[in-house]
This record gives C-alpha cells, sequence and structure tokens, in this order.
C-alpha cells in the first residue's frame, strides 16, 4: 500500500530528527536503541493516516505520533522485563544489553517524553490528546496487570482474555487513529467511530498475531514458531481447546502448558495437533474476520471521502491476510 509507505518514511525519518543522544548517554543511548530495533509503526502510520483522512495537516500530527510510538516501546522495554525477556526483534533486550535499572529509568523516561511532545499543541489539542493519552496509558497497564494475573490462574475465560488483549493492544491502535481525528478537528463522532475501528481492528490484529505464532510460516513470522505453547500462554486457541476438548484430551492440553521441555519441539507439535483437532484453529480465524468485519462496519459511518476511507479498509484487509 503506496499511502502506508509513504507515512512509514515521513514518520522515520521525522523520528530520526527529533530523538537524538544526549547526556547521560546511559539514559538516552537505550532510548535510541529501542526506537531502532524496526517493527511496523502500525501505530504512528495510523495517526497520520487518520489526520489525512479528515483533510488536517499530517506536519501537525507528527508529535503526536510520535508520542505514540514512544509510549509503545516503552511498554515493550518494561514488558521485557517483567517477562524476563533475552530477545527483542531478534536482538538483545534493553535490560540484557545494559541492565534492569536502565531498562526502568529509560522507559520512565519515554513515558515522559511521550508526553512533553503533546506540549507541542495549542493549549485545546492539548488537552484532548493528554486526557485521551492518559486513558490509554492506564488501560495498556491494566492489560499489562490482567496478563500478568492470567499466567497464575486456571480460570480465564474467554471473555476475560479478549478484555486482556483489548486493553494490551486494542486501545493503543484506537488512542493513535483518534488523535488523528482531534488534530484534523474531525466531529465527536467521527472520533468515536475511527477509534472503535481501531479497537476492533486491534483485536484482529492480536489474535492474528496469536494464531501466527502457532501456524505461520517461519520464514516469513519474524518471530520463532510455537513461543506462545513454549511460554505457557493461554491464548484463545488454548482456552476454546479447553471448552471443546473431551476431558481427556482437555487434561493432556492442561499438563503440556504445565511443563517446559529442555526440546519443546514435541510439545509444540501435539499441542497445534490438539488446536486443530478441537476446531478451535478455525474457530480463531473466525473470531479475526468477526473483529475486521466490526472494524470495517464503523468505517462505513464515517464522514470521509470514499477514496480515504477505501485506504482504510485495504489496510484493514492485508493485516487479516498477513502472513508476518
Amino acid at each position: 500500500m503506496v499511502e502506508v509507505e509513504k507515512y512509514r518514511e515521513h514518520f522515520l525519518k521525522y523520528m530520526n530528527e527529533k530523538v537524538d543522544l544526549k547526556e547521560p548517554k546511559n539514559l538516552y543511548e537505550p532510548i535510541l536503541y529501542i526506537l531502532n530495533l524496526g517493527g511496523k509503526r502500525l501505530r504512528p502510520i495510523l495517526t497520520l493516516l487518520a489526520t489525512d483522512a479528515f483533510e488536517g495537516d499530517v506536519e501537525k500530527a507528527l508529535d503526536a505520533a510520535l508520542a505514540i510510538e514512544i509510549f509503545h516501546n516503552f511498554s515493550l522495554v518494561h514488558d521485557d522485563i517483567m517477562d524476563d525477556a533475552p530477545l527483542r526483534r531478534g536482538k538483545d533486550t534493553v535490560h540484557e544489553k545494559w541492565d534492569i535499572n536502565t531498562g526502568i529509568l529509560s522507559g520512565d523516561a519515554m513515558l515522559i517524553n511521550a508526553y512533553q511532545l503533546f506540549e507541542n499543541y495549542d493549549s485545546d489539542t492539548f488537552k484532548q490528546l493528554a486526557q485521551l493519552f492518559t486513558k490509554t496509558a492506564i488501560e495498556v497497564c491494566e492489560g499489562q496487570q490482567y496478563d500478568v494475573d492470567y499466567e497464575e490462574s486456571d480460570l480465564v475465560s474467554i471473555p476475560e482474555y479478549l478484555q486482556m488483549i483489548k486493553y494490551k493492544t486494542a486501545v493503543l491502535v484506537g488512542a493513535a487513529l483518534q488523535m488523528g481525528a482531534i488534530i484534523a478537528n474531525a466531529s465527536k463522532k467521527d472520533e468515536q467511530l475511527i477509534y472503535d475501528f481501531g479497537c476492533n481492528l486491534g483485536l484482529a490484529f492480536q489474535l492474528q498475531d496469536d494464531y501466527l505464532d502457532v501456524f505461520g510460516n517461519p520464514e516469513t513470522f519474524g518471530k520463532q514458531i510455537g513461543g506462545d505453547i513454549i511460554e505457557n500462554k493461554k491464548t484463545f486457541l488454548y482456552l476454546k481447546s479447553l471448552e471443546l476438548l473431551d476431558q481427556d484430551e482437555s487434561e493432556q492440553l492442561k499438563h503440556l502448558y504445565s511443563i517446559s521441555p529442555l526440546n519443546p519441539a514435541q510439545k509444540i507439535e501435539t499441542v497445534r495437533g490438539l488446536f486443530v483437532k478441537s476446531g478451535a484453529a478455525g474457530l480463531a480465524k473466525q473470531e479475526i474476520e468477526k473483529y475486521t468485519s466490526t472494524a470495517l462496519k464503523h468505517l462505513q459511518d464515517l464522514e470521509m471521502k470514499p477514496e480515504k476511507k477505501q485506504r482504510f479498509t485495504t489496510f484493514a484487509n492485508d493485516l487479516m491476510t498477513r502472513n508476518v
């Protein structure tokens, strides 16, 4: 999609100009490091796309887009510490490359830097952006806590899981789009519609990510296939399989999620087979399609030029059919 690549390049150029190495280096080097590890830049691109779609000035949206990207990466730094993760996008995580204290402090600085960027807007826009950002940031923290809680619980329901991934992932996608609408002075109705579009798209995105983690192509996915199974993560596939399998197979699946073998290949293969046999694999794809369809329904109600709506439709369909 030409527009997406155009906005990605424009955003990266701005980010590289805006974020520089300052003293003390041990605070700012990790920030530059995590921001330059790559990633899809999905959220800042959506802020720029939304601003343009509502006839706003894309240049004015760059600071909000950067705030969203810095916040997203701040959350990754702290998530990696909590998960004791050694790698992020194939490279050492910040706390592994430096140390835990540096990861905590640099992450804190990123959160503050994100808020600072809203100071570049007029008072009314600043207030709206800051209120949305604060609401979203606390929801992301709540989602992370639910994720931690659910790791230790055997009683997680599908609705609870969906609420967790909505807070951890989807609300930030919705906020990225709504910020673009705010900057472009869109109506409150359109602000809410584009936010709802983003939240449903974010849910589809995360469910697709869970699916690809198990059934994706290892040459294109970019992460180890079966990583969620190795880490015993209770995803939609796992929870739905427990609902649908008979008692013996359900107990087998629970047992597999209680062990961490040195060679996990057999565990991954067995769990994958149970996900298919139960029907959860097919139902996961239906859920992805459902949330994508709901997102597109919100899109149709927007006051927006048809050709600009089509950009979001193409973007959503590309996400649903991705293999990376």
